[in-house]
């Protein structure tokens, strides 16, 4: 069995060979055009494989941004809720006491708290919305509180009187809490009594009913 040896050192004196290069199959060595093109090859598959690898990562990182806003909101939900209320609580208040002519440093008081809850549901990632006297009835932005009756067909269904205003997930673009208001709803006018009575008295009398007695 032969045993393949390590080639043996020069020696002291002696000038040692240059290494032997591969050669191909046939005995002849590859041309440097062949071996840049293997290098950019092997360059270019390196390139994909680093932008293979930098597009997950951009995934995976976005996926846990979404991942961790949707907690984050889970967790301000209850907050967003109290705040909410707090803020159309504290107006309520300050409209009341507008309305029964006390101190008005009261009032721009509370004005003042509910203006603090509005900042910090704006930072909360809330945005406040309105809605116009005569605005159409929008079931996605609106919620009727009750009705107030007109005798114009035009305003049927159309906004009266805001009691709150809405608020909508600046982000998302979803309504939060629609706005809350009055809303106009046609009703004919009703016939009174006496309009009746006049309508029979100037109503045209039948000749041939009047000309025939009554019966004895």
């Amino acid at each position: 069995m032969a045993i393949d040896e390590a080639p043996a050192a020069p020696a002291e004196g002696e000038t040692p060979s240059p290494p032997v290069e591969p050669t191909r199959p046939g005995g002849s060595r590859p041309e440097p055009a062949e071996r840049l093109s293997a290098i950019e090859g092997a360059i270019a598959e390196f390139n994909r494989r680093s932008a293979h690898r930098e597009a997950v990562i951009d995934r995976l990182h976005e996926e846990n941004q979404r991942l961790r806003g949707g907690l984050y909101r889970a967790l301000l939900e209850p907050v967003i809720a109290d705040l909410i209320r707090m803020y159309d609580a504290l107006l309520r208040e300050a409209d009341r006491l507008t309305a029964e002519n006390t101190d008005p440093a009261y009032g721009r008081l509370l004005e003042s708290f509910a203006d603090d809850a509005l900042l910090t549901l704006d930072r909360c990632g809330l945005e406040e919305f309105t809605a116009r006297h005569g605005e159409p009835f929008d079931p996605g932005r609106h919620t009727a509180v009750s009705v107030v009756p007109v005798d114009d067909e035009a305003l049927d269904n159309t906004v009266a009187e805001v009691i709150a205003v809405g608020f909508l997930d600046r982000e998302s673009g979803r309504v939060r809490r629609p706005v809350r208001a009055r809303f106009h709803q046609f009703r004919p006018a009703a016939v009174s009594a006496e309009d009746h009575e006049a309508a029979r008295s100037t109503a045209p009398v039948d000749a041939d009913a009047a000309a025939t007695p009554e019966a004895p």
